[in-house]
């Protein structure tokens, strides 16, 4: 025990020594986790599904970045491991995928791959699909000739039989002194191999045996471990000593589904499969549970003599993800563990499908905290929006922040179609929400008639006016002057503060424009007897707008205000009519065609 525990430090010190893990390779790291993950989002779903994109568009950031930081990326292939700059970056039992993919790459003979900087995201669509292409009967070919027809620039790749060619029938090429530890690749060794070969053609001495044995040994001795050796073998003992048992016996379990040909045997894992999804759900295991239903969605491709009724089963399992029971689970979850992790949370709830919808509608109105929610509604929006039914239907709820979310939901899918639905919120209990409703409304539906707007400034909350009199101020809106009448001759009009007066005449003469003329003149010429100086007021506000309205019979109208109106009316109309003037000047000047032909 003694002789174990002394080499048990002496690996932990050979790891320890190796210091802290260079920015490059933790970057490399990354980009195969995600090219992994990305691989399996897109033989699960298809790559045209909203999950395969989002993993895609991230991969190919994420692979741009680096490229952008290191030029390039550069990774050796064995039969288990990718290997960058003499470190592991990809181990198949760290990444705990379907397939190996440093296995798959190394079965097709590829031995070292280059992916260069520029490299476009239709480049890094082929090769996604040249790499994990379905079995097809009619084109079995390899990853090499599949990415060879193509010719990307931005990727390079060395083979087995190169190496073979290069090193005398064999691959000991790869023994030579480490390229790993440098900046040269694979290819340009090669390369550099050749034109030595070529030099020796053409008549320069070639190698002794005895160089090219010595050239080819590997250097060790008996049993020697070197300190790269330990190092590995002190990572694999501690890697056994803190393996989760949750993943333990999902790789058991897995095992058994792959190779179990007892059909009583296989339907207890079936049923099994169920009590493992129910409890993944309700720890809160999302990551775990999306490898779990990606096994499942995989097995009629891994196991194809599986018996239907077990193919049945599982596929149950799958389409029964959102059942109202797990709902609750992830709800009661959610809520009780307000910091936790939600990795894998939106993949597992866009599996659910549309037939989820109203259950998951039904979720968002329930969670509790606000970063919970916002994934919800972003699955909605993905899954909802040729199912909008619930969504719709749930704008009627007495629940404010569970109408906001919807209405957040609606303004993504920027449909016309439910401008009606959410132009009935200006009337909602909440201010907050006749608010959002008025934002959303005028973002889907930019013009149009303006009456609905128009009652929103009798709206009890200030902030709600303010927002229907943005929107009709921007002359995208029409309304008839009779529907302003009410507002205007309520007493209360007379009270509103000078600069919401002056907002509602500028909304009148974008919307109505001519027609409120006749109003705006009487402000001048009439004698008031009650309100009489918050009535001069007015007149001078519609001065204002008059000259801003700038037609004919608005230019009249402050003519005569100017000659009939009270001190202050009189002066507010020699104002306008001299900006009018000012600017027609400007215009002219700017425009020489408006001017006269006889001009010196």
């Amino acid at each position: 025990m003694s002789d174990l525990k002394a080499a048990q430090e002496m690996m932990a010190a050979a790891v320890a020594a190796q210091g802290t893990e260079e920015p490059e390779i933790a970057s490399v790291k990354r980009v195969l986790k995600l090219l992994d993950k990305t691989a399996k989002s897109n033989r699960t779903y298809g790559a045209a599904n909203p999950v395969a994109l989002k993993f895609s568009q991230q991969l190919f950031d994420m692979l741009s970045s680096h490229l952008d930081t290191y030029a390039k990326l550069t990774f050796l292939v064995t039969r288990s491991e990718l290997l960058c700059k003499d470190e592991v970056v990809y181990q198949a039992e760290q990444e705990g995928g379907s397939e190996n993919l440093a296995f798959k790459l190394y079965a097709d003979g590829i031995r070292e791959l280059v992916l260069h900087q520029g490299l476009a995201q239709e480049d890094l669509s082929f090769f996604l699909d040249a790499l994990w292409a379905s079995q097809d009967k009619e084109n079995d070919d390899d990853i090499v000739t599949r990415l060879w027809q193509k010719n990307l620039a931005a990727l390079t790749l060395v083979t087995a039989e190169e190496i073979a060619k290069a090193s005398g029938g064999s691959e000991a090429l790869l023994q030579l002194n480490p390229i790993t530890t440098s900046d040269s690749t694979l290819r340009e060794l090669l390369d550099r191999e050749r034109k030595k070969n070529t030099a020796h053609a053409d008549g320069s001495e070639p190698q002794t045996a005895a160089q090219q044995k010595a050239r080819f040994q590997s250097g060790l001795v008996g049993y020697e471990v070197t300190p790269d050796e330990l190092a590995a073998l002190a990572q694999e003992i501690e890697q056994e000593n803190q393996q989760d048992s949750t993943t333990y016996v999902l790789d058991v379990l897995t095992a058994i589904l792959a190779s179990e040909q007892s059909p009583a045997l296989l339907t207890k894992l079936c049923a099994l499969w169920g009590h493992v999804i129910a409890a993944l759900i309700q720890s809160g295991q999302w990551a775990v549970l999306e490898t779990v239903l990606s096994i499942l969605h995989e097995t009629d491709a891994v196991r194809p003599d599986i018996p239907d009724a077990h193919k049945r089963h599982l596929a149950a399992l799958l389409s029964g993800l959102g059942k109202p029971e797990h709902i609750k689970s992830i709800e009661s979850y959610l809520n009780r563990t307000p910091t936790a992790n939600t990795e894998g949370l939106s993949t597992v709830l866009l599996m659910m499908g549309t037939e989820a919808v109203s259950l998951l509608c039904s979720l968002l109105a329930s969670l509790e905290h606000s970063a919970h929610q916002a994934i919800v509604a972003e699955t909605l929006c993905a899954l909802a929006k040729d199912h909008s039914e619930p969504v719709i239907r749930g704008l009627t709820d007495r629940r404010p922040a569970y109408v906001r979310n919807l209405l957040a939901i609606v303004a993504k899918w920027n449909d016309p179609a439910f401008a009606d639905a959410v132009e009935k919120l200006v009337r909602y209990p909440d201010a907050q929400v006749r608010n959002e409703a008025l934002r959303v409304f005028g973002h889907i539906k930019p013009n149009g008639n303006g009456a609905r707007l128009i009652l929103c400034l009798s709206d009890s909350d200030d902030s709600v006016r303010i927002a229907a009199l943005k929107l009709l101020t921007t002359g995208q809106y029409t309304a008839p002057f009779p529907q302003w009448e009410p507002i205007l001759s309520d007493d209360i009009f007379w009270e509103r503060p000078l600069s919401e007066k002056r907002g509602l005449y500028h909304a009148i003469r974008a919307t109505c424009g001519d027609d409120a003329i006749p109003y705006w003149q009487g402000l001048f010429t009439e004698w008031a007897w009650t309100n009489r100086k918050k009535k001069e007021e007015c007149a001078v506000l519609a001065a204002d707008a008059l000259g801003k309205l700038s037609t004919p019979a608005a230019i009249a109208t402050l003519e005569l205000g100017q000659k009939k109106g009270s001190a202050a009316v009189r002066q507010a109309c020699a104002m306008a009519l001299a900006q009018l003037q000012k600017q027609s000047k400007t215009k002219a000047v700017r425009d020489p065609s408006t001017r006269h032909e006889d001009a010196p």
